[in-house]
């Protein structure tokens, strides 16, 4: 027979986990219920041409998004290119010292960057940039979401570092190295896996972003790669087409965001793949 005791607290047990799996529930319903719906109204549009072609004109069917696609690559190349080494080297010093005033200061302002809002960071880039340019561009956008971009990656590579021993640097530095040969050959590969993973989520991160690109890079309905001229991107393909009056651009939009949203998915898988292979192990 058992114990009355045991048995109310393996049904309290039973409860807290029905409980648990409820509340999960609640958040992961509605991801599935999104992602099933742009599915369903975007897998239709996905052919050949929408891939490779240019729009069609206003109130014709068929056309494609590739100008789009392009100036989507091009921001978030040029982001990259912007914010990687910035980030990097910052979590290096704020590594290399721990408790220093600057390394403190660095932190808060990683923070209070963070929560800015990226409307924000469009307006900005459109001042520094924009204004003086006198010209909308793909770089003044990946600028505003290289900007973006610096906590994530900064973060990530930071507490990665903090992972590595410290005697890898001191059996280096002892050998001889000096220090820029000891981060790049020792303390960089060590900590790959978290810039890697920083820099996924980053991209993640920006790759729908829109109102930053409406101060900067602007929208362009050709094709365009000159990183000086304005640019169009896939989060501004869809908030352009969607609110317009025509079914065409409607069914255009449907298929951006499935490729925007599939894209993002497709980051973060390759993003837990790469914590997973390459987790440092000391």
């Amino acid at each position: 027979m058992k114990n009355p005791s045991v048995s109310k607290r393996m049904v309290k047990d039973h409860f807290f986990k029905g409980l648990v799996l409820f509340f999960a529930s609640l958040v992961v319903i509605p991801l599935f219920l999104l992602l099933g719906y742009i599915f369903k109204k975007g897998i239709g549009a996905i052919n050949w041409d929408f891939i490779f072609s240019m729009p069609a004109g206003v109130g014709e069917s068929g056309g494609g998004i590739v100008h789009s696609l392009t100036g989507t690559l091009i921001l978030i190349i040029i982001a990259v290119i912007l914010s990687v080494p910035v980030a990097v080297a910052t979590a290096l010093f704020i590594n290399d010292h721990p408790k220093n005033k600057i390394s403190r200061m660095i932190r808060f302002t990683v923070d209070m960057l963070q929560g800015i809002p990226s409307i924000i960071m469009g307006i900005v880039v459109y001042i520094w940039i924009v204004l003086p340019m006198k010209n909308f561009s793909a770089f003044a956008g990946g600028v505003a979401l290289g900007i973006m971009m610096l906590p994530i990656v900064i973060k990530s590579t930071e507490e990665t570092l903090k992972m590595v021993p410290e005697s890898l640097k001191e059996a280096s530095m002892a050998l001889g190295a000096p220090y820029y040969k000891t981060v790049l050959h020792v303390i960089l590969p060590a900590g790959l896996s978290g810039i890697l993973t920083g820099v996924l989520l980053g991209v993640s991160r920006i790759a729908g972003e829109t109102a930053p690109l409406l101060f900067t890079a602007f929208g362009n309905p050709f094709l365009n790669t000159n990183i000086f001229k304005p640019v169009d991107a896939l989060p501004l393909l869809i908030y352009n087409y969607s609110t317009s009056p025509y079914p065409e651009w409607h069914s255009l939009a449907w298929g951006a965001s499935f490729i925007l949203v599939a894209f993002v998915l497709i980051l973060n898988l390759i993003t837990r793949l790469v914590v997973k292979k390459w987790q440092i192990k000391y």
